[in-house]
């Protein structure tokens, strides 16, 4: 019986523990690399891009296949001459003739067949890339976005307590008679408006939380963790336009897609071509005299080519087809490069803002605070100069992050064109 019970109390522990390691699990969102990580294995989208892409390459054997075989049988003399009733037994008729054939494509064009479907089957897998490519940096932008957010929150926060302090303060001085109660009012408008928008950000939040999960496909109030860091900016020598440029023509997987279309457009084409010339079948006929092979006999067919302004319009179109697909890629090729310049060009100015902004604007504001507080307390500044030294620092802060969320936007749309991480 005490067995029993150990046993018994043991389940119940076991049972109690897996709900608790299922709880204790993290959610994603702490870095970008989580959420990526997750969407690869995740995003219904991209499992049937990757799904079409696997059925496009089960159909690249059977394209150069030959065909199957026919059999056909015929009974001859079925009534043996009136003698008898009619039947359908090979044994019993006059004579059995079977015959079987093999269809045989002129030389090549199964070759063709099957490396135009092989064609087909890779552009498939540079959209089913290109669709990774761009929910990857969908994600990389909101993930920034969901940071930047998060961050204005707890600033406004922390500028909500920093006036609330402030307040306490020239309500200190107020009491004293030694500052208007002008000071203590503008402090009050000033928390006020904090407070709204507190709760401007909380919206913003809960719609980039929304996105984010949409995303990931999960439902849109599953939890995120609270987003920690920003990856960091690639070197200067990392963002040569050239280098960039070659790598886009090598990674992209919309001109991968682009030119595996030109090379099925090809064969095609090639096909039509090849098909000027017959395709042939062979066949063997033995036939059945009662119960033996009586007779053998050996089938050539071919086809006679002659509908000729037929094929000559399907080669035509197949050479359009290869025009057409040759200007596709060409005009994303010059699509891509505009897009790349772009980015490269914003990601410059956002640096070279940043810099400012952290490195000039902020030690000024910041400066300029301190000056006015120490210059506020002891009643040789109004309490206006001190406001607008507080909300110098909050917009420096906040355009300081919105700067950052904007450069890694473009690095996002940088790394989508050249098809990897820089």
């Amino acid at each position: 019986m005490k067995s029993l019970h150990c046993a018994l109390l043991g389940a119940v522990l076991l049972c109690l523990a897996v709900p608790l390691h299922v709880h204790a699990e993290s959610p994603p969102g702490s870095d970008v690399g989580e959420l990526l990580d997750y969407a690869r294995s995740h995003n219904p989208e991209l499992d049937a891009r990757r799904l079409n892409a696997d059925a496009a390459a089960e159909r690249v054997d059977p394209a150069g296949a030959l065909a199957d075989p026919l059999l056909r049988m015929e009974l001859m003399d079925v009534t043996r001459g009136g003698r008898s009733n009619p039947t359908l037994l090979p044994g019993v008729a006059g004579s059995t003739k079977y015959t079987l054939v093999q269809p045989l494509p002129f030389w090549g064009k199964r070759d063709l067949k099957r490396e135009s479907a092989a064609a087909e089957a890779a552009a498939l897998r540079g959209g089913a890339d290109e669709t990774w490519n761009d929910l990857a940096a969908r994600i990389k932008t909101a993930y920034a976005q969901h940071y930047a957010l998060t961050r204005q929150f707890d600033l406004t926060r922390q500028n909500l307590d920093l006036v609330t302090r402030l307040e306490t303060v020239a309500r200190a001085r107020y009491a004293e008679g030694l500052v208007p109660q002008q000071d203590a009012l503008r402090m009050q408008g000033e928390r006020t408006q904090l407070q709204g928008e507190l709760i401007a950000l909380e919206m913003d939040l809960h719609h980039s939380q929304a996105r984010l999960n949409g995303l990931l496909a999960r439902p849109p109030h599953a939890p995120l963790a609270t987003p920690q860091r920003l990856r960091p900016q690639p070197a200067p020598a990392q963002l040569d336009y050239g280098r960039l440029e070659g790598r886009l023509r090598e990674r992209n997987p919309q001109l991968f897609a682009e030119a595996e279309r030109i090379r099925a457009a090809e064969k095609n084409r090639d096909l039509a071509y090849r098909n000027r010339y017959p395709d042939l079948a062979l066949g063997i006929s033995p036939q059945q005299a009662g119960g033996r092979i009586a007779e053998w006999g050996v089938m050539l067919e071919i086809t006679i080519p002659l509908q000729q302004e037929s094929r000559r319009s399907q080669e035509r179109e197949a050479e359009l087809n290869v025009s057409a697909a040759q200007a596709r890629r060409q005009a994303a090729v010059n699509q891509l490069q505009s897009e790349l310049a772009e980015s490269l060009s914003a990601l410059d100015a956002g640096q070279r803002t940043e810099t400012l902004l952290r490195d000039g604007l902020l030690p000024q504001a910041e400066l300029g605070y301190t000056s006015a507080l120490a210059a506020y307390e002891t009643g040789k500044a109004d309490f206006a100069l001190l406001l607008d030294a507080q909300r110098q620092i909050r917009r420096t802060k906040q355009d300081l992050l919105k700067v950052q969320a904007e450069q890694q936007a473009r690095l996002a749309d940088i790394e989508r064109l050249i098809g990897e991480n820089l």
